[in-house]
């Protein structure tokens, strides 16, 4: 069987790393990961989409794995980022004005805003945990998450640079990102000061059954050598890239798109998302909304946790285009 082939392209001022797997020639689907995660988060789709007829190719994004990580905090925007798979994108598949993207977590975020910027570019979308929330000029994206949810809030944690850095650093990589991949609490995630997930650091955390020692090993192996703060660094730009796209207020997302979310994911069960997705709200933001699906019993890693049926529902949208 053909290997996962992997190589690294000059693009947007950076060296990207990305995996690559099917046919010269064959509709590419861009498989963008989040936090804290890398490519190998599409491991299981990119063998089953390129056997499909798909070329499924899945960089690490700037400052993961083995991609270049700028660094300073203010290099990490959504334009640093969409600039970067549009780079990647015009190095890679130059004969294809248009393809397919798959999205999760951060990875769905960063879809949103490339479809947002460069419609011209996105056949359709499968996008996962992550609605499309729309601008809005009257509100701070960090402002409003302190007053709702209070300081201890991860993504308030997230902010002051070196500090949680630090703590995380205390409990050790193998800790952090057991905790994060093994956290099924459809609540939001706090992390107060000095308490990390609320387990004491030499706690013994199970991995899910989804990610064996050896594939969860590749994880570890990453980011003990390159730490947290670039993925961080995403979360830091949050104001930043309300402000830089003020241009996009009103805006809709004008892609075919197919969402789905585990209902145990933290994110679908974020105050008012329900009823967002239910009462037309998100179809009127994303008015080529096709499907959404919501998976029973499946948390947030749901393209690791249920392989197989988040590749049919990625192989029967995109066969429609």
């Amino acid at each position: 069987m053909e290997e996962i082939r992997h190589r690294t392209v000059h693009v947007n001022g950076i060296d990207m790393h990305v995996a690559e797997k099917g046919e010269e020639g064959a509709p590419v689907i861009l498989f963008i990961h989040g936090f804290p995660e890398l490519w190998y988060s599409w491991r299981h789709q990119i063998e089953a989409l390129s056997a499909l007829g798909y070329r499924a190719v899945a960089p690490d994004l700037r400052g993961y794995g083995d991609t270049e990580a700028p660094a300073t905090a203010a290099e990490y925007t959504c334009l640093h980022v969409v600039g970067d798979l549009v780079a990647l994108l015009d190095a890679v598949v130059p004969d294809q004005d248009k393809v397919f993207v798959v999205g999760h977590d951060w990875g769905a975020m960063i879809a949103w805003y490339l479809c947002q910027f460069r419609p011209d570019r996105v056949k359709a979308l499968v996008n996962m945990s992550v609605v499309f929330n729309p601008r809005n000029p009257k509100r701070k994206p960090l402002e409003t998450m302190n007053a709702f949810y209070g300081p201890d809030y991860y993504i308030c944690r997230f902010q002051e640079p070196g500090e949680i850095e630090d703590e995380f650093a205390r409990f050790g990589t193998e800790t952090i990102l057991k905790e994060f991949y093994s956290y099924r609490n459809p609540g939001p995630l706090f992390l107060p000061k000095g308490k990390g997930f609320g387990h004491s650091p030499d706690a013994q955390i199970t991995l899910p059954s989804w990610l064996p020692e050896e594939e969860f090993d590749y994880y570890y192996t990453k980011y003990e050598k390159n730490g947290f703060t670039p993925g961080i660094n995403y979360y830091r730009n949050i104001d930043k890239n309300w402000a830089l796209t003020a241009p996009w207020t009103g805006s809709q997302i004008k892609v075919p798109v197919k969402f789905i979310v585990g209902d145990q994911d933290l994110t679908y069960n974020s105050p008012g998302t329900k009823d967002y997705i239910n009462k037309g709200g998100f179809k009127s933001n994303v008015p080529f909304l096709q499907e959404v699906v919501v998976m029973e019993g499946v948390a947030h890693f749901l393209n690791q946790e249920k392989p197989d049926e988040i590749n049919k529902h990625i192989y029967d949208f995109f066969q429609k285009f």
